[in-house]
């Protein structure tokens, strides 16, 4: 045995697989992991067998030493920029022939150790964390960088991710299996997202075997990746393919697209979890082998082809079948006996708070059945209660986090992302911007708590009169300022709406005398007393005809706003300004400039 091992490592004799570790930002591969193997066709192409007989036969030095060269110099083959992460295990790490340098050595005539992660794979607990600390520090002024391998398992727990500090984390494959069926697991995860952010550590999740996993792991915020499902172990330098890569992008763009959305505006079917479903003609029998292996799983959709046409909750199936006689009369038929002939089937597209509204209205008995989702009136995944929920709650929290606390309108982060987004989606939408003259001499008047009022009723008059156009939006930028997006052009009958009720009520907001006089006497901004009149609207519009961006748009509204103050201020009174009508005597002065 040890002669054959010995003659493995002279020989250089392992298989060299490559499993590739994916950014989630865009499908871009960022590194390899090396995984070394023994000779093809023998007992030792099994790792744990190769490195066992090695230890077993004191070899397990120059084993681990070979292997990680040999790696190395086949990774070198293929001319990579990319990181390569090698497994090493602390005993190892810590044998005095390994610290001399002869790793150094060895290795930095082939690659830059700056390429290179060290990947500590804690098979032992690490005893003298003092020692360790010491080397691992010694490893990391050479320029390798140190990751802590399968954290949420056993040993690589916080104390050894305390005293290591490394470069990155691999999250065991354990917290990652399933996780999108356990919020449990999701805690944790969130957990060491938050605790990554914080010390600026990379974060890696091991073992995505499932698109639900890769969509779940996307949405906690874990910037890396690897597992089968992304890309197997291969004696190539494999890339991420195409179907992937769009799933990525398209996973990141609607996270980024719902950030600001509230639940009136989010789709059921992008919470949709892309469980099994089974045919009606499956036996119970092999519904209750389904349940029993897949503890968490709580419901499961029944289709005849791939239209839906019950649900069959684990709570329903167990009580049936714990019945008197239960097990004779059902377990050996099919499952369409039992099933619930009346689930909640929603349609992908239909908004998250219409859905909550119909579970609501549901029996109590099904209130927290699983929802299931349809596309195409075909079977497309099941949403459970708790998460429709949780994102619900959590849309609203984050709308309100970034609203107007007078208002409740939302603010300036939400209002810059709604502006990109119709830019984006090149949808005609007209951006409209209203201001109050004379605010702040009203305000200074009668005070702040009378201002505020007036701030509430120009907020409602324009709440109202933006309910009358599909998908419009509204933004409270601050102080007396607000900005709506309306996808129509035509708009001068909402802004001369708004303006007339404007001006019919705002009278009540003033003294009786000051009402009579037509103005108030306040100091204004260079502390001179002067006469103000009643406050008055500015509206001021521009379109999406002619602009590209966001810069240009609101640089654009800014012109158009200035213009209408003076409008305002000139005729003393509310106004309207369109684009258009700048645009047009702009063309009207360049014709005449040019005639003259």
């Amino acid at each position: 045995m040890k002669n054959l091992l010995k003659k493995i490592i002279e020989n250089k004799d392992f298989t060299t697989l490559f499993q590739p570790i994916f950014s989630l930002s865009n499908g871009i591969v960022v590194g390899y992991e090396a995984l070394t193997r023994g000779p093809e066709n023998t007992i030792f192409y099994n790792p744990e067998k190769l490195f066992e007989s090695a230890k077993t036969e004191n070899l397990l030095w120059e084993m681990e030493l070979y292997t990680r060269l040999s790696a190395i110099e086949k990774f070198y083959s293929f001319k990579s920029d990319k990181i390569l992460f090698l497994n090493v295990d602390p005993d190892i790490i810590r044998d005095k022939k390994f610290t001399k340098g002869t790793t150094k050595h060895l290795f930095e005539n082939i690659i830059n150790t700056s390429n290179i992660v060290f990947e500590i794979t804690e098979k032992t607990a690490i005893k003298d964390y003092v020692e360790f600390k010491e080397i691992i520090q010694n490893y990391k002024t050479q320029g390798y960088k140190i990751a802590i391998d399968d954290v949420g398992s056993g040993h690589s727990g916080l104390t050894t991710i305390s005293e290591v500090r490394p470069n990155y984390i691999k999250i065991d494959m354990f917290l990652i299996r399933d996780i999108d069926k356990n919020n449990f697991k999701k805690s944790i995860v969130k957990a060491l997202v938050e605790l990554a952010n914080d010390l600026d550590l990379k974060l890696i999740a091991e073992g995505i075997e499932t698109l639900d996993e890769l969509k779940t792991v996307i949405e906690l915020g874990i910037p890396l990746a690897q597992g089968f499902l992304l890309g197997r172990p291969s004696k190539e330098l494999l890339e991420m393919n195409l179907t992937l890569k769009d799933f990525i992008k398209e996973t990141k763009s609607s996270l980024e697209m719902r950030k600001f959305k509230s639940a009136c505006e989010i789709n059921i079917g992008k919470l949709a979890r892309r469980d099994n479903a089974v045919q009606f003609s499956t036996l119970s029998i092999d519904i209750e082998k389904i349940f029993l292996n897949n503890f968490r799983l709580h419901g499961i959709a029944v289709l005849n082809g791939e239209k839906v046409i019950g649900l069959i909750t684990k709570r329903n199936f167990f009580t049936q079948l714990g019945t008197r006689f239960g097990r004779e009369l059902y377990l050996e038929k099919p499952i369409e006996k039992i099933m619930d002939i009346e689930p909640l089937v929603v349609d992908y597209f239909t908004p998250i708070s219409e859905v909550i509204k119909r579970i609501a209205n549901r029996e109590e008995h099904k209130l927290y059945d699983y929802v299931i989702v349809e596309r195409d009136e075909k079977y497309f995944g099941v949403v459970p209660i708790i998460n429709l929920l949780e994102k619900s709650m959590e849309l609203e929290l984050n709308i309100a986090k970034y609203s107007n606390p007078l208002t409740g309108l939302p603010g300036n982060l939400i209002i810059e992302e709604k502006i990109r987004e119709s830019i984006n989606n090149k949808i005609p939408f007209s951006l409209i911007y209203f201001d109050l003259n004379n605010f702040k001499s009203f305000n200074d008047y009668y005070g702040f708590e009378r201002g505020d009022r007036v701030i509430k009723y120009i907020a409602n008059i324009l709440e109202r009169h933006m309910d009358f156009y599909k998908d419009s939006f509204l933004g409270h930028v601050g102080g007396d300022d607000f900005i709506a997006i309306v996808k129509s052009y035509e708009i001068e009958k909402l802004c001369y709406n708004i303006i007339e009720e404007f001006d019919f009520n705002i009278k009540r907001f003033y003294n009786e005398e000051d009402i009579k006089q037509g103005y108030i006497t306040s100091i204004d901004r260079d502390g001179t007393k002067k006469h103000f009149p009643i406050i008055s609207i500015s509206i001021s519009s521009v379109n999406n005809r002619n602009f590209l961006n966001y810069e240009k748009v609101i640089e654009r509204i800014s012109e158009i706003k200035k213009l209408c103050k003076e409008l305002c201020k000139k005729f003393k009174k509310s106004y309207f300004l369109m684009e258009e009508e700048v645009l047009a005597k702009e063309k009207n002065e360049k014709t005449l400039a040019n005639n003259f």
